[in-house]
């Protein structure tokens, strides 16, 4: 047993160095296989002894899906913010102000202002033991699961001439490559894009499953340390210590002795930022020494002894030449605006998006207008005004089009949203290529054939619905414009792989509007087979867990359509999997027929998730609020006062995870 607690020590020191070396150093040295390796080997002898579980274990960065609601936790010492000025002579003041308030000498250390989520990290014996969110200041979420998903973050610190205990803060940031992806995919699948990396990367630190958060690769910069027993008086020789020790710094972070320094490393960085890995919007100066700043103190809500110097937004102002409009999968159509090329931090934009009809109508826009631009976030351009005083006497003002710019049918917009449709899914190009290369994605079918593949096979005429892909021979595919044998029968082997994917997938793949992968999953579980789901009414859609009504009347209108039922026919014959697997079939009971459960808290044993699924398949309905017709309230730690409240006036009984796994076994 000592050798394996002897093997387990060494891989997680082992990987702890690899994670530091990769992450904090940028000097990996050994190959991401061999890391798999010994991570799997660590893992696989941690679970076959659970007695040397450590929470800080190199396995735990890939995150448990055990759902835990965050709890407000009270800060030891107040996350104040910083006041912010926008100018050189806001700064001059300000180093005038702490001369005037130290009348001593003084340094100022100079740091890039990252722009993303402010977190509080807390070490004891050298093992990362909680983390913080800035909360309203005084109490923050314990998001501590989600974090120890960041890789930059050290679970263990190296050394050991740390103190017992310390806390030290900074941000968490989701790096600009990341965020591009992201929105790529959420772009492929129509759902709305996050407007700039902050907001990316505070929506994933809230995630209530760590291995969503791991997903999303995360990044983190520390900037502060406080505790009792600090290595230094020196704010910048502190965080150098904290640089030996494992965590992630700022090289950019420099200690100045006079304005005209001060001045030299804003000007530095206002331009060098661009090229920056991730987000930054601006500079923070802060008093050097530990004393001096408890000298300084504090107004009613920023620190005296530091401050924040803001980055001006670039923005260019250039000519609005036409909009034109743009059509996905789903039928959404897109303005765009098209515009005089504009340098705008260090790129050309010819072209921003227009969002909707009720933009271009707030923005009152005519073509030749002279329109300002700017890059939401640094990355996404927007117009954000127009200069109404150069508009021309006979400018024309945009109208939204009626009519698809790609099929010439007259468009739809429901009634409540912003968006106009065109309705023609089955003769509309964009649409029938856009639900083709849906169909072939990762998280559907995994057909190796990207927008290139279907837009050249769809234009050679040999497909036109999903259903003739598993129609393609190598042999014809072959004699397409660069593609070799080799291709065309790897082609040819990935479609037909893709028969054993899962129904839940499959229903995902078909690219019904507003079925995702989780209402896929839930669908597939309500009703086992496509049949059943092609049968069923818009009632009794809406009485599974999370289908509104928008949901079920999109899943009624494309089973009503002939065009989609016989493509379903056709993929019938060619054996794509339309129906539950045995096995998980074989899980389902009717234990819980009839019985309608609310869950409500967080649990120990299963997610949240888990137990919904389990519900479901055991025949009981879940339900997200309680009323007479509630059968049980499935409760945990945390549960909502409100919800207790309502259960006890209506007499629902309140059970355990104990008494709930009972009733299944």
């Amino acid at each position: 047993m000592n050798q394996i607690k002897q093997r387990i020590d060494a891989l997680r020191e082992e990987l702890n160095k690899h994670n530091y070396d990769y992450y904090i150093l940028y000097t990996p040295t050994i190959s991401d296989y061999e890391f798999d390796m010994k991570l799997k080997e660590l893992s696989d002898l941690e679970a076959s002894h659970p007695e040397f579980f450590d929470p800080n274990s190199p396995t735990q960065r890939v995150g448990s899906d055990i759902n835990k609601s965050f709890r407000q936790v009270l800060h030891k010492y107040p996350m104040l913010s910083l006041g912010n000025t926008y100018t050189k002579e806001e700064v001059v003041d300000f180093y005038n102000r702490v001369q005037k308030g130290l009348n001593d000498e003084f340094e100022i250390v100079c740091e890039l202002k990252y722009d993303g989520t402010s977190i509080s990290l807390t070490y004891i014996n050298g093992e990362l033991a909680q983390a913080i969110t800035r909360g309203d200041g005084v109490q923050g979420d314990d998001v501590t699961a989600n974090v120890r998903t960041i890789r930059s973050i050290p679970l263990k610190l190296r050394g050991n001439d740390y103190p017992p205990e310390f806390e030290i803060r900074g941000e968490i940031l989701m790096p600009w490559s990341v965020f591009e992806a992201l929105n790529k995919e959420r772009e492929e699948q129509e759902e709305a894009l996050f407007a700039n990396p902050r907001n990316a990367g505070s929506g994933t630190l809230k995630q209530q499953d760590p291995k969503i958060v791991a997903s999303r690769k995360l990044d983190s910069y520390l900037y502060y340390m406080l505790g009792e027993h600090l290595p230094t008086d020196g704010h910048y020789e502190n965080l150098m210590k904290a640089k030996e020790w494992g965590f992630k710094i700022s090289d950019a972070t420099k200690k100045c002795k006079t304005l005209d320094e001060i001045f030299d490393f804003i000007a530095h960085w206002d331009v060098e930022r661009k090229n920056l890995p991730v987000a930054t919007d601006g500079i923070v100066l802060k008093v050097n020494s530990l004393t001096q700043q408890r000298n300084l103190g504090y107004t009613s809500k920023f620190p005296r002894w530091a401050i924040a110097y803001k980055f001006q937004a670039e923005k260019a102002i250039t000519t609005l030449e036409s909009v034109s409009y743009q059509v996905g999968r789903t039928g959404a159509v897109t303005p765009v605006a098209n515009l005089k090329p504009v340098k705008l931090s260090g790129t050309t934009v010819k072209r921003a998006s227009l969002y909707n009809e009720d933009y271009i109508n707030q923005l009152d826009l005519h073509i030749n207008d002279q329109v300002y631009v700017e890059k939401g976030g640094e990355i996404i351009p927007k117009i954000t005004g127009v200069e109404t005083s150069k508009r021309g006497m006979f400018d024309e003002k945009v109208v939204f089009t009626q009519t698809c710019p790609e099929c010439g049918t007259p468009l739809i917009k429901e009634e409540g949203e912003a968006i106009y449709y065109c309705p023609n899914e089955t003769g509309c190009p964009p649409q029938i290529k856009g639900r083709i290369e849906h169909f072939c994605t990762r998280k559907a079918m995994n057909i190796g054939s990207g927008p290139e593949t279907v837009e050249l096979l769809y234009n050679a005429g040999m497909i036109k619905t999903v259903a003739d892909l598993y129609s393609l021979r190598w042999q014809d595919v072959s004699r397409l414009e660069r593609w070799a044998e080799k291709s065309a029968k790897n082609l040819e082997d990935s479609i037909q792989a893709s028969v054993a994917v899962p129904y839940p997938r499959v229903l995902y793949a078909l690219g019904i509007r507003y079925v995702g992968e989780t209402v896929a999953k839930k669908l597939a579980t309500a009703f086992t087979s496509i049949d059943k789901l092609k049968e069923a009414s818009q009632e009794e859609l809406t009485q599974v867990d999370e289908i509104g009504g928008r949901i079920a009347q999109s899943i009624v209108k494309y089973f009503g359509d002939a065009k989609n039922t016989e493509v379903i026919d056709r993929l019938k014959d060619v054996g794509i999997q339309f129906e539950l697997s045995e096995d998980i079939l074989a899980q389902r009971t009717d234990k819980l027929q009839g019985l309608t459960i609310v869950i409500s808290g967080t649990f120990e044993k299963h997610s949240r998730d888990e137990y919904k699924t389990m519900i479901e398949q055991n025949g009981g309905k879940n339900s997200g609020s309680i009323s007479a017709k509630t059968s049980y309230v499935l409760a945990g730690d945390n549960m909502g006062p409100a919800k207790l409240e309502k259960a006890e006036k209506l007499g629902v009984r309140i059970i355990n995870e104990d008494d709930f796994l009972k009733m299944i076994e």
